[in-house]
């Protein structure tokens, strides 16, 4: 079994009384690290499924009173699918402050819907944590960092799921239920989205367009969306964990784009299941945007699993410099290239150089990238 970085974490939370909250998308492993963390939990446990319409319907108006009876002489009180149920932010807060010998683990596959619910009520009663698809490191924990690297082209193409993982030689058909069962799965019921078919073209245009500066009005008219409606499904893919943002570095230079922001998947397996393109990377076209996808989405999950905290950005002019990553923080910066040839030649921008002094400048390539992805 793959054991997640996060597991250590949330066992060190587990003797206070902060509700642990769990976010991530669906079929991402919450309720498999949830079994594995099981013997670290006070017994007894009970555990309660926000997808079960009893549970919802127990849990509404909920009183401190009614909750008691409830969890009985539970120790440890999972609730999952938590998202589902109504007004999840306030039974949590009373459980945190009227039961006070009960541990209780919320998990969540909507970020958008939980956290919504949960911040304001909870606000100093838990300790948050997101779960993503399994990453490179979690993988070279597992079984090296030679294996791993062995199977570099195979996670360029199919990602990280843990579905995909586990199934080898089965990963088209499972990336495509994954799509087609689990990925609009919670904005389609608790966002009302009347055209499913529009957020699908969308996300079929962000796919293809991995890696470049995206425009919200030419996604709009790929899509058939107004910019309004672009923006609402971009912040809801990202809430849901399908996408994450990145914006343009813009503080000295006067030809340096202000406004403009690149999209990328969190999964590699999944960008490539909602174009259909399952090619080998041998026979791939769009190997420098997998492999700026891959790179991207890998330090994304480093850096979350590490907790460290910095300022993310590109950066690109008008008379196309550009840089591919920065990070910032405690004022000095990082510059990253990437590039797929391990011979291809880099020249970094003199006028970025002069503007931002960067602490250290860095080529990612086939060669070397498993320091990008293992070290801070």
């Amino acid at each position: 079994m793959i054991n997640r970085i996060i597991n250590s974490k949330i066992i060190n939370r587990l003797s206070d009384r902060k509700a642990i909250i769990l976010l991530g998308p669906r079929q991402v492993g919450k309720s498999t690290l949830i079994e594995q963390l099981e013997s670290s939990f006070a017994q007894p446990v009970m555990v309660w499924n926000g997808d079960e319409s009893d549970i919802r319907d127990l849990l509404k108006n909920p009183s401190s009173t009614k909750l008691k009876s409830l969890i009985g002489n539970a120790k440890t009180l999972i609730i999952d699918e938590a998202q589902r149920i109504e007004d999840i932010g306030l039974t949590l807060k009373l459980i945190v402050d009227q039961i006070k010998d009960v541990k209780v683990i919320a998990t969540g596959s909507s970020a958008f819907e939980l956290s919504n619910k949960t911040n304001e009520p909870l606000t100093g009663r838990k300790w948050e944590y997101k779960l993503y698809p399994i990453s490179f490191e979690e993988m070279v924990n597992h079984h090296g960092l030679l294996n791993e690297k062995r199977l570099l082209h195979q996670r360029m193409v199919f990602g990280y799921y843990p579905e995909i993982i586990n199934h080898p030689g089965e990963e088209i058909p499972r990336l495509k239920q994954l799509v087609d069962s689990y990925l609009f799965k919670d904005i389609l019921i608790w966002e009302r989205i009347l055209k499913p078919e529009k957020l699908e073209k969308l996300l079929q245009a962000l796919a293809f367009q991995v890696g470049s500066e995206v425009s919200y009005n030419e996604l709009g008219q790929l899509a058939g969306l107004d910019n309004q409606t672009v923006e609402k499904y971009i912040q809801l893919l990202e809430k849901a964990f399908i996408i994450f943002r990145l914006s343009a570095l813009s503080r000295n230079l006067r030809n340096e784009l202000k406004k403009s922001r690149k999209i990328y998947f969190y999964d590699n397996g999944l960008r490539n299941a909602i174009i259909n393109n399952f090619n080998a990377v041998t026979l791939r076209d769009d190997i420098g945007a997998l492999w700026e996808n891959f790179l991207m989405s890998e330090r994304q999950k480093l850096l979350a699993y590490k907790e460290i905290y910095c300022l993310k950005y590109f950066w690109r002019t008008h008379t196309q410099q550009e840089i591919d990553y920065l990070e910032e923080s405690n004022g000095e910066m990082n510059a990253y290239e990437f590039k797929w040839n391990a011979k291809a030649k880099v020249k970094f921008s003199k006028s970025f150089i002069e503007s931002y002094h960067p602490k250290n400048m860095s080529v990612i390539n086939s060669d070397n990238f498993e320091e990008f992805l293992l070290n801070e």
